[in-house]
This record gives structure tokens, C-alpha cells and sequence, in this order.
């Protein structure tokens, strides 16, 4: 029978934030090294240079990295796999906040309508996360996985995935943005399920109990090992193929709705809540897809306040408004810009006409 949370439950979601928080911040730590090592002449790390490895400031966002990556994992032993796997979306946030200040990476109008969206889309899931535990220690764990409807999912996925990887990947992987994502994401629900059950284990021994007697201990580290170096593979050839910002939030959403989906099916989390919770976790992760979305795909897009339509009067000579009409500070701007280039072109091109009798046509 499931079991409420209790303290449990705050602890993973301080752990969650927390660790978005440490991974966004390592970003940046180690990006500043990166540039501290450029200006300072020495060859750069795309280049083959391993100068990084002498710079405090990298090792600095290396070890918060780790940090990060603690804490999300420990999350996972506490609070449900549906709350801490969307909240991972807060360390785009904070990677994107703070570069706007210490890498003077300028934030757009898009890039803060994403912050506020996913700030707005975690509260909503935060309120409407499960408060009752399905999975209590390693022996329900073991139950879980004996489960028929899981054991199909299984079987399913893992044919899945097998039929990407052996025929898909090798004919179309480099031209379709989906075929490595949708690997990574499939199996990157596996390794949240064992995430999940290695940190019963360490839950387990913490407690004294004899986990590491028990087989289903091993199984499930050597499927976290497999499932995590198999995503990881992937994902690097996701990024080196396309874009980053356009595999970044594909592989957001692909990735969550996969682990949100094996979650439902293994720990059946979602059995407890009511429709009104099920539909604010769902918009919570519409939101937050949302937010990604405006982060990235318009991050190179130079958009402000000042773009936004304006309404402008025409006042006549008698005082009285003449017309009303919508247009922006830096369109106005560029027109003034445009015809003042188009101005200079006229002079050039009829001082060589005058010279050399050649028509020029604009």
C-alpha cells in the first residue's frame, strides 16, 4: 500500500532544486575558466589543449557539477521520479540567468518569457506532484519489476530501441534529429528507474539492511551502467550532428515524457491522484516545455522591449490627431538607418556615372 512521503518528500524536492541549481551554476564556472585560459593565450580545449586541467575555476565548476549530480541522484531515494525528473529543466533556467551576468550572454524577451514559464510550470508540478510513496525499499522494488504490465513495457521499449540502434541509426541518424533523441529517451527511462533503485540501496544500507546480499542489488547498477553509457553515447551524437539548440529541448521533452510514462507504469505513482492533480502536472510540463522552447529557439534572436508594436500619433497642424498607426522605437530606427545608406549608394553611384558613364541599377 502506498505510504505518504512525509519529511521525505521536501527533502527530494530541496534535493531536486538543488541540484538544478548546482548543475546551471557549474556551467558557468566552467565556461569561465575556459575563457580566463583563452585570453591567457593558451590552446583551447577544441583545439586538443588540456591547459583546463591547471585552472581553479574549471575544477571549481567540475566539482559543483558533481555535486549536482549527487543531489539529483539522492532526489530520486526521496521524492517521486514524475517531480524530480521535470524540475532537472530549473538548470537551463539558472544556466541562462547567469550567463546573462557573469558572460554578459545577453537574455532576450524570449529567453526571460521562457525563465518565467518554467518557473511557472515547476510550482504548478511542485503543487500536484504525488504525496504517496509506491516503492518503499529494494523488496518492493523487486515486485515492481516482476510486474506484468511493466515486463511488457519492457520487452517493448528494449525492441524498440534495439531496431533504432542496429537499423534506423546507421541509415538515417544523421539526418533526422529524432532517431538519436528518441534512443536516448527510451533508454534514459530505464536509468531513471534504476536511478531510482540504486537509491533505495543506498537508503537500504544506510539503514543497516543487508542490500547487498540480495541479486536485484547488482542487476540494477549493472542497468544504470548500461542504460547511462548507451544515452550518453547517443547524445553525443545527437550534439555533434545537429545543433545544440535544437536537440536540447527535443531531447527535454522526449526524455521527461519517456521517464513520466515509465514511471506511471512501474511505480504507479499517478494511481493516488485525482484528475485535477493528474491535469496540473501535465500543464506544469506544457509550461515548462514551453519555457524551454522560448529559451532556445529564439536565443539568437536580437528582440526587446523596444521591438514590441507601439502606437504612434499623427498630430496635424491644427493640433487635431490625423491617424493612428502601430510601429516600434528600432523599426523607426532602421527605416532612418535604411534610407540614409540608401542615400549615400545614390551619391556613390552618380559620381561613377558622371565619371565613367556606367548605369548602375539598385
Amino acid at each position: 500500500e502506498p505510504v505518504a512521503y512525509g519529511g521525505g518528500f521536501y527533502i527530494g524536492l530541496g534535493l531536486a532544486v538543488s541540484s538544478s541549481i548546482f548543475i546551471g551554476g557549474s556551467f558557468i564556472l566552467k565556461k569561465k575558466g575556459l575563457l580566463r585560459l583563452a585570453a591567457k593565450g593558451t590552446t583551447r580545449a577544441g583545439d586538443g589543449g588540456h591547459a583546463y586541467l591547471k585552472e581553479w575555476m574549471w575544477w571549481a565548476g567540475l566539482i559543483t557539477m558533481g555535486a549536482g549530480e549527487a543531489a539529483n541522484f539522492l532526489a530520486y531515494a526521496f521524492a517521486p521520479a514524475s517531480l524530480v525528473t521535470p524540475l532537472g529543466a530549473l538548470s537551463v533556467l539558472v544556466s541562462a540567468v547567469l550567463s546573462s551576468y557573469f558572460l554578459d550572454e545577453r537574455l532576450n524577451l524570449h529567453g526571460k518569457m521562457g525563465c518565467v514559464l518554467s518557473i511557472l510550470g515547476s510550482t504548478v508540478i511542485v503543487i500536484h506532484a504525488p504525496q504517496t510513496e509506491e516503492v518503499a525499499d529494494l523488496a518492493d522494488m523487486g515486485v515492481k519489476l516482476r510486474d506484468p504490465i511493466f515486463v511488457t513495457y519492457a520487452v517493448i521499449v528494449l525492441a524498440v530501441s534495439l531496431y533504432l540502434i542496429f537499423y534506423i541509426a546507421p541509415r538515417h541518424g544523421t539526418s533526422n534529429v529524432m532517431i538519436y533523441i528518441s534512443i536516448c529517451s527510451l533508454l534514459g527511462a530505464f536509468s531513471v528507474s534504476c536511478v531510482k533503485g540504486v537509491g533505495l540501496v543506498v537508503k537500504g544500507a544506510a539503514a543497516g539492511d543487508p542490500v547487498w546480499l540480495q541479486p536485484l542489488t547488482y542487476l540494477l547498477i549493472l542497468g544504470l551502467i548500461a542504460s547511462v553509457s548507451t544515452q550518453v553515447n547517443y547524445l553525443n551524437k545527437a550534439l555533434d550532428v545537429f545543433n545544440t539548440s535544437m536537440v536540447t529541448p527535443v531531447y527535454y521533452v522526449l526524455f521527461t515524457t519517456t521517464v513520466l510514462l515509465c514511471s506511471a507504469i512501474l511505480f504507479k505513482e499517478w494511481n493516488a491522484m485525482d484528475p485535477r492533480s493528474v491535469i496540473g502536472m501535465l500543464a506544469g510540463f506544457g509550461t515548462i516545455v514551453t519555457g524551454i522552447f522560448f529559451l532556445h529557439a529564439f536565443k539568437d534572436i536580437n528582440f526587446s522591449l523596444s521591438d514590441l508594436p507601439k502606437f504612434v500619433k499623427n498630430v496635424g497642424a491644427n493640433g487635431v490627431v490625423e491617424s493612428v498607426k502601430y510601429t516600434s522605437v528600432r523599426k523607426a530606427h532602421r527605416s532612418d538607418e535604411r534610407s540614409e545608406l540608401l542615400d549615400q549608394v545614390d551619391a556613390i553611384y552618380s559620381e561613377e556615372d558622371e565619371s565613367s558613364n556606367v548605369l548602375f541599377n539598385k
